[in-house]
């Protein structure tokens, strides 16, 4: 009865994989790992005694995940931002130092993913799960982004300035490209991005209802 409640516990979470939950889901999975291995230890014990607690851990993650949605300051807040370790080819110490992130993890990432050098990357950025995103230097580099890389520049309504920041472009830059599109208004975008092609993916809040 605890596994099947389990699966379904699970199941409800939503889909991740495991190198992409966040804090909350490995204090969650560990809570509720620490609940079924207490049940199945005294099998005589009431059983709801263990399925109620494993409830409310549900309600609050869900809840949690509800807010980190609606709300980027305390999605930030509780699982953190991405870090750009790698910016147009110069290692930002300060941020790796911030991090907890050393050599020999960029390193062995690094060759995880193919990469011969340092000198080879454009961008690499940490993401929260702790997996590093590599962009790599290519022949027909454009001057917005390297191949392939796409510049998350308005995310929830909110201007990402550290992303302007890394293009070297300003806010008001950002505003009068949004403008000559016919978008007025930062906080109806849902999320607005730019590729190396200078291609723009721009999404309104609740187009689809």
């Amino acid at each position: 009865m605890t596994y099947f409640f389990i699966v379904l516990l699970f199941r409800l979470m939503g889909k991740r994989e495991v190198g992409e939950l966040s804090i909350l889901d490995v204090v969650v999975f560990l809570m509720l790992a620490e609940m079924a291995v207490t049940s199945i230890e005294d099998p005589d014990s009431n059983l709801f005694k263990t399925l109620i607690p494993m409830t409310v851990l549900l309600v609050i993650q869900k809840a949690i995940a509800w807010f980190s949605l609606k709300n980027s300051k305390f999605r930030h807040w509780f699982e953190g931002k991405p870090s750009v370790i790698i910016s147009r080819g110069k290692l930002d110490e300060h941020v790796m130092k911030k991090q907890g992130y050393n050599f020999d993890d960029l390193m062995m990432q690094l060759r995880e993913n193919g990469t011969k050098s340092i000198q080879d990357v454009e961008f690499a950025i940490l993401e929260t799960s702790g997996k590093l995103s590599i962009f790599e230097k290519s022949a027909d580099e454009n001057p917005i982004s390297p191949d392939g890389f796409v510049v998350p520049l308005i995310i929830d309504g909110s201007i990402q300035h550290k992303s302007l920041e890394n293009i070297n472009k300003s806010e008001n830059w950002l505003k009068e490209k949004l403008k000559s599109r016919g978008y007025t208004s930062i906080s109806a975008i849902s999320f607005c991005s730019l590729d190396n092609k200078d291609e723009w993916f721009i999404d309104l809040k609740n187009e689809m209802k």
